[in-house]
């Protein structure tokens, strides 16, 4: 095995790895360097701010997370990849407004990317192992999608598959930011993609002024701890009383820093089946939902993202949302009906939706005013 491949050769290997990309489905690749210096700068004024919440994960890998080669011996480059996941005619906007429905997050409405994504890095990861396996090339890779302690946005943003926006997601000008990211860590001196896009979120605020719980403390800085993303799904606690009313019927995380967004205008339907809604969770009814048992929750997110939340802070999401909705018999029959077998961690919720029900206070629809 030769350690130093000739220029040409890793050059035709540039060419055969964008094709192989496009050929397994992803919608763009690019190639980049290590250097994240710069953003394990950024990252660790964050964590020092708190901005990570209970999210001490973040933070406990020391410089692994912006030193690939730490992470992955040997690493040189890290090939990226793009893989739109936007399902058609879902209509968040028309799902936000309406009172009696659930807003699952778009990502979250077919089956989990993690598997699908993995799947065809592996494959690609693959043909590089082969193609330096003829040429008698050394080489090392190791797949990633969002499973280790990886900068997935630093990354892409370097290998020009977008920048990163006020609301700190990779934003591209011909896709927007509906996309999940996925990488390859490789020994490989690959030529790196030169053509990288410069940030043109300009003068726009929109992101930051729809966000329902003022989420970002500044232009391109996310205080976890206030992302309905977050108290949804990685907060395993009681969702704070001050951020429940604002959380509307959004019972697993939160899109519109996105659906604001100028740049998703550009944004195109995925054809990929796994992404189209199962189960209807696009467009749920808040009851039904919350009257699923343990078993039925179970069976209807089998292989999705939610899965992961468990049935417990589902409930929980639910009964904030519920409480949020238009009062009816349907929703405080329901409600009164699950509070004696619930968890205390879902009764406390319960509790608080019965009580602002009875109350007679209307929840505040924020989306109508910015991004209907």
């Amino acid at each position: 095995m030769t350690a130093t491949p000739e220029p040409q050769i890793l050059e035709d290997l540039v060419t055969q790895i964008h094709l192989w990309g496009r050929e397994l489905g992803f919608q763009q690749v690019g190639i980049t360097d290590c250097h994240l210096e710069q953003h394990g700068e950024r990252l660790q004024q964050w964590l020092e701010a708190g901005y990570n919440g209970d999210m001490e994960w973040m933070g406990a890998h020391g410089e692994k997370r912006w030193r690939p080669e730490l992470l992955e011996e040997g690493t040189l480059r890290v090939i990226s990849v793009r893989l739109d996941y936007l399902p058609p005619d879902t209509e968040p906007v028309k799902i936000l407004k309406s009172a009696d429905k659930a807003y699952v997050s778009r990502y979250a409405n077919g089956r989990d990317y993690h598997k699908l994504i993995r799947k065809r890095l592996a494959q690609l990861a693959q043909q590089i192992e082969r193609y330096c396996d003829e040429r008698g090339i050394e080489a090392r890779g190791r797949a990633f999608t969002d499973s280790a302690p990886v900068m997935e946005r630093a990354l892409a943003e370097k290998a020009g598959l977008g920048w990163i926006g006020k609301n700190c997601m990779v934003i591209n000008s011909n896709a927007g930011s509906w996309f999940f990211l996925g990488e390859i860590y490789t020994s490989l001196p690959l030529p790196v993609d030169q053509s990288t896009e410069l940030n043109q979120c300009g003068e726009c605020t929109a992101c930051l002024k729809v966000c329902p719980t003022d989420a970002f403390a500044g232009p391109y800085t996310l205080d976890a701890r206030r992302c309905i993303s977050y108290l949804t799904i990685e907060n395993k606690g009681p969702i704070p009383e001050a951020l429940r009313e604002p959380m509307g019927n959004r019972v697993f995380g939160c899109d519109d820093c996105q659906i604001i967004c100028p740049w998703n205008k550009f944004a195109k339907p995925t054809a990929e089946q796994d992404f189209h809604p199962r189960h209807g969770l696009d467009s749920g009814d808040l009851v039904e939902l919350f009257q699923w048992t343990e078993a039925e929750f179970l069976k209807k997110t089998e292989g999705s993202a939610i899965r992961r939340i468990g049935f417990e802070r589902w409930q929980r999401n639910l009964a904030v949302a519920l409480g949020n909705a238009d009062v009816s018999p349907d929703i405080v029959t329901a409600l009164e009906n699950a509070r004696e077998a619930s968890t205390p961690l879902v009764r406390e919720h319960i509790d608080w939706a019965l009580a602002r029900l009875h109350s007679g206070r209307r929840r505040k629809r924020k989306i109508r005013k910015t991004a209907g």
